[in-house]
């Protein structure tokens, strides 16, 4: 406890968990939404592409990449959700190309034409999220209030159409609902959560945050509304908690949020076990 007052004097310390508790808020909202609809993988597809991004705005030597990272990241979500519905070129197909395609392609560029004496960490600290989150800036931590608020707040206000367009698609359009906007808005505030969670886990590690809160959630509970609010719960635990253990115990961010992430899950599924015998 000493050892974490002493910490928390720190600006950069603050930081990282007022956005870290952020980004696994926005994170587990729609990601209920995403395991649902089984399109849980295209974090890891925009993750790789904004990886590819960020290689360029290296190149680039661009003061501020999120000008460049954020853009392309929410173009190539769009393509994603129109090539899925594209009978030529699956969804899972679609993801799987575009993911290591840009991966590829942004390695590549670093190697060749990047100007970085550490080329290593700076790769390991964009895949694992190594040390991003330690060194956020006030304009940073402000960008991510700013753009997670959004995100909560098109969720709230949108919550019944998400809810209609994740379970059945085709009864949604019969009623009348705009399907196609509302995947769009869907695929452009993952594309924005996606961008802000590379400073948290990196670019191999953001499916964790989409994917295990909601999987832990739905092993206690059945109901959408209720999964969402405990999925949210669960994420933002455990991101507290992988950041001050990381900080503690001096572990790498990103690798602790999500071995604590895979402990939840574990606890979720006994607790569930138990209480279907309970029931």
């Amino acid at each position: 406890m000493d050892k974490l007052i002493l910490y928390m004097q720190y600006p950069f310390v603050r930081y990282a968990l007022i956005v870290g508790t952020l980004i696994a808020l926005c994170s587990s909202l729609l990601g209920v939404t995403l395991v649902l609809r089984r399109f849980s993988f295209i974090g890891d597809g925009l993750s790789h592409v904004a990886f590819g991004a960020i290689a360029i705005a290296s190149v680039c030597n661009l003061t501020n990449k999120m000008l460049l990272v954020l853009p392309v990241t929410v173009a190539c979500a769009i393509f994603l959700l129109k090539s899925g519905q594209n009978t030529k070129i699956k969804g899972d197909a679609s993801i799987a190309m575009i993911s290591v395609g840009a991966l590829a392609f942004g390695y590549l560029l670093m190697n060749v034409f990047g100007t970085s004496a550490n080329l290593t960490g700076d790769v390991c600290s964009t895949l694992f999220g190594s040390t991003s989150i330690l060194t956020l800036t006030a304009f940073e931590v402000w960008l991510c209030v700013i753009l997670s608020a959004v995100s909560v707040l098109l969720f709230i206000l949108f919550y019944n159409k998400i809810f209609a367009v994740t379970f059945d698609e085709n009864f949604a359009k019969a009623v009348g609902t705009k399907v196609d906007t509302y995947n769009l808005l869907i695929a452009m505030v993952i594309a924005v959560i996606i961008v802000l969670a590379m400073n948290l886990v990196g670019s191999l590690l953001i499916s964790a945050l989409i994917i295990f809160p909601a999987l832990s959630a739905m092993r206690i509970f059945d109901s959408f509304s209720k999964v969402t609010i405990l999925s949210a719960l669960i994420s933002v635990l455990c991101a507290l908690s992988g950041i001050l253990i990381s900080i503690v115990a001096g572990t790498p961010v990103g690798s602790t949020i999500v071995a604590t992430q895979a402990v939840m899950f574990a606890i979720c599924c006994v607790l569930g076990k138990l209480g279907g015998k309970l029931a």
